[in-house]
């Protein structure tokens, strides 16, 4: 193979002169520099970065009505996309060179990286082809005379393997579109001497790549130049043979992972869009709806400013059902005392079996017209039945036992019950413990997912629930559906729905505030969520026949549950496959695309958020967890959401979880304003 150099070993790391010197073909093994020329009158044309199935047929098509054999310089995930065309080079007599599996610049990727990217190649051929190759050239190198230092220790590595390192006399820079002409004249040599020509078949836009060829084929033919392979042009063996029978078989399975990562890739891709498109639209969506909402309300007011009624102030039964709440019973009981509501207010504390000192904090309120029943334990919804029962107002609210009001919430709760057609009313229930991370995330989700929700289902006449924290009934309505059903663990989404289905209305108040206590931890987040999602997809399947009923109740079903269904149950449980697509993405495809992508999404988020904070008064400086909430909370809200539709496929019964409480309100000073 030409003739030797002697040692190539350059203690300095760069290529010595001579190999800058050399023939495009250079053999490294042995410790001696050897090279190589085409020999006169000899055009080795080849490609790299193929197979395209787009541009390398038309290449092939070309070389064949030639006559001409080329050698490809091929990438190994493309061999392994299209291995049809990899079989059509050497059944039509062309030869493959690695290329890589994925392009990496050989000099600056670690060792192990270029072993498995030349390995990858070399299976991927063998399984398409059935060959294996010793040819390669480096992606990113060109002439001898622009050898690098990196490309050279990598040429010197890849010789121990048994690699002929392959480079070019002229480099076409057809990438670079320059015209026909150009591409001719770079690919010509002078004086009738032979060459190796760079050119691509891949990568771009290979139009004129395609029909420079055939003018390179048809003018130099004319002037006497023939065209073959690389190795057939410097006088060498063919530069591929055989592969093992292991090689094959391995190859083969590699061609089969590569379409089907290929396939999933693509599948995550279109999820990936889809997300992107319903997080947009629910977005806008929301908030059309939330202007809407404010519009009505304004509209309202100024109605009543106009034509003003007499008051309504019905008296009221309070019902607080506590379960183990001695941390923060006495603030929720302290705070109905307080309030400023003119009519009687009744408030009844249902013990439900606590084993704390709950039932003895609240019978100290007895003096305060406070009425206390205990009962054994039963559950939440025995604790809310029992004490409706024995409530002496037909406007009930319901309030849990960790949550405090303020004076004014239960006159701005019950307002809206002054038309007879509304059975219900959602309060808007705040994060009191917000100065850890969790409970900030916490109270970004209230204020921008739950309460921006309850704004739209307003609209559409669909709340599905009520929360717990903060409701007010009729007294009618609940007994219309049978009072707190025990069917599921989200007893009040059921209960809203429930009532919703029986043609009541049910409204939101965003005046009326109540400051509960979020969990403090992530386990007891888990629990609670994981007890919130688990009973709203039982309360959904309870109510689904709504979707094909008439009247109020399918008018319910129809606009409610399908929105559940998509944004709370279909999505959660397809994020982590798009979570999977983008941390793929960061390594193999365009990372910047990704990265403004999801800085684009997180600022639509951000601008929803303030646009909610401000709603509901809120400082928008909060919003500086939003980026990290993206990465984590989402993260487990979407595994509760899995865990929860595994558990309900499984047929598993799910026990109530309580949540330990940890006193936000213990303090008698504990402000029940704005924290």
């Amino acid at each position: 193979m030409g003739e030797g150099t002697g040692g190539p070993g350059a203690t300095t790391g760069e290529p010595p002169p001579e190999a800058t010197r050399a023939g495009p073909v250079l053999n490294l093994t042995g410790g001696t520099l050897r090279s190589a020329r085409p020999r006169p009158k000899t055009i080795a044309l080849t490609f790299d970065d193929g197979p395209d199935p787009r541009w390398t047929p038309q290449i092939l098509d070309v070389l064949r009505r030639h006559g001409a054999h080329a050698t490809f310089f091929a990438i190994g995930a493309n061999i392994a996309r299209h291995p049809e065309i990899a079989r059509r080079m050497i059944r039509e007599g062309d030869e493959i060179g690695s290329h890589t599996y994925t392009h990496i610049d050989m000099g600056s990727a670690p060792a192990w990286r270029t072993r498995l990217e030349l390995d990858l190649t070399q299976r991927a051929l063998a399984g398409a082809t059935g060959r294996s190759t010793g040819l390669l050239r480096q992606p990113y190198s060109a002439t001898p005379s622009g050898l690098t230092g990196p490309q050279w220790k990598a040429a010197q590595a890849a010789a121990k393997r048994g690699y002929l390192t392959v480079l070019t006399d002229r480099d076409t820079e057809d990438w670079s579109r320059p015209g026909i002409d150009k591409i001719v004249q770079r690919a010509a040599g002078a004086n009738g001497a032979g060459a190796i020509v760079m050119l691509h078949d891949a990568g771009g836009d290979r139009t004129e790549t395609v029909r420079g060829v055939e003018a390179i084929l048809t003018r130099l033919s004319a002037r006497g130049y023939r065209f073959t392979t690389v190795s057939e042009a410097v006088g060498l063996p063919p530069g591929d043979a055989p592969a093992s029978t292991g090689q094959k078989t391995i190859g083969k399975a590699l061609i089969w992972g590569q379409r089907g990562s290929s396939w999933l890739v693509d599948g995550l891709t279109l999820l990936f869009g889809i997300a992107a498109v319903l997080t947009a639209i629910r977005l806008a969506t929301l908030l059309i709806f939330a202007r809407v909402h404010v519009g009505r309300v304004r509209r309202a007011r100024v109605r009543r400013d106009r034509r003003p009624r007499p008051p309504y102030h019905p008296p009221v039964s309070v019902i607080v059902p506590a379960y183990n709440e001695e941390a923060g019973i006495a603030a929720t009981i302290r705070s109905l005392l307080g309030t400023d509501y003119p009519a009687p207010v009744e408030v009844i504390v249902v013990d439900d079996g606590s084993s704390d000192r709950t039932p003895e904090i609240a019978a100290s309120f007895a003096a305060s017209a406070v009425r206390l029943i205990r009962k054994p334990n039963g559950g939440k919804p025995s604790a809310l039945n029992l004490g409706v029962a024995h409530a002496h107002s037909d406007i009930v609210v319901l309030v849990d036992g960790d949550t405090v009001f303020q004076r004014d919430t239960i006159g701005n709760l019950v307002a809206p019950l002054i038309d007879p057609a509304i059975g219900a009313v959602s309060g808007n229930t705040k994060v009191a413990n917000r100065g850890g991370i969790i409970g900030r995330w916490q109270h970004i989700e209230y204020v921008i997912g739950f309460n921006l929700d309850r704004r739209m289902f307003d609209v559409l006449q669909c709340m599905p629930t009520i929360p717990g924290a903060i409701g007010a009934f009729r007294r009618n309505a609940l007994a219309s559906v049978g009072g707190v059903s025990d069917e599921t663990l989200a007893e009040d989404t059921d209960l809203t729905m429930a009532i919703c289905r029986a043609g009541w209305r049910v409204v939101y108040e965003e005046t009326a505030l109540a400051w509960t206590e979020a969990p403090a931890s992530i386990r007891q987040l888990w629990k609670q969520r994981y007890r919130w999602c688990y009973g709203t997809l039982q309360a959904m399947w309870k109510h689904r026949r709504s979707l094909v009923q008439g009247g109020r109740s399918g008018r319910f079903g129809r606009r409610c549950l399908p929105y559940l269904t998509v944004f709370q149950v279909a999505l959660p449980l397809f994020a982590p496959a798009v979570d999977v697509f983008t941390l793929y993405g960061l390594f193999f495809l365009d990372p910047g695309k990704l990265l403004v992508s999801w800085l684009f999404f997180t600022l639509l988020q951000a601008l929803a958020g303030a646009y909610a904070l401000r709603l509901d008064g809120e400082p928008v400086r909060t919003l500086w967890v939003l980026p990290l909430q993206q990465v984590v909370y989402r993260q487990l809200m979407y595994l509760v959401v899995i865990q929860s539709m595994v558990t309900a496929v499984l047929g598993a019964r799910l026990r109530w979880h309580t949540i330990r409480r940890t006193g936000t309100f213990a303090t008698p000073d504990t402000p029940v304003t704005t924290p």
